[in-house]
């Protein structure tokens, strides 16, 4: 089983970017009510989505759950070798916090039991 599965029963949000996440969460005001992304209205108000971290030295997928007061990570998963050397080729040695690729989500929707 994988080690995403308990998590299988969540509400991802398959579209979310950290760009809207902290548009959202983060810069409260500096989003339109008619946006794809309208601003929270309460702390009941939150996001689960998965961003690629590539701050250390093979990237990781982290499972994020977050409201108007922070952020939960609820897993960190190591990408497979062939779903990292192809992000690595793709981003090269860029740091940061980024969407997942499709091929990625693909792969995280398979592991969640979401196919």
């Amino acid at each position: 089983m994988s080690e995403l599965a308990r998590f299988g029963n969540l509400d991802i949000d398959w579209n979310l970017s950290p760009e809207h996440a902290v548009t959202m969460y983060l810069e409260w005001g500096n989003n339109d009510w008619h946006a794809e992304y309208p601003p929270v209205r309460s702390k009941a108000d939150f996001s689960t989505y998965f961003v690629v971290d590539t701050w250390g030295e093979r990237p990781v997928v982290r499972l994020i759950r977050r409201n108007s007061e922070g952020a939960d990570e609820l897993a960190t998963i190591p990408l497979p070798n062939r779903l990292a050397n192809r992000f690595i080729a793709e981003y090269g040695d860029l740091r940061g916090i980024m969407e997942p690729t499709r091929e990625i989500k693909d792969w995280l929707k398979a592991e969640l039991g979401h196919d």
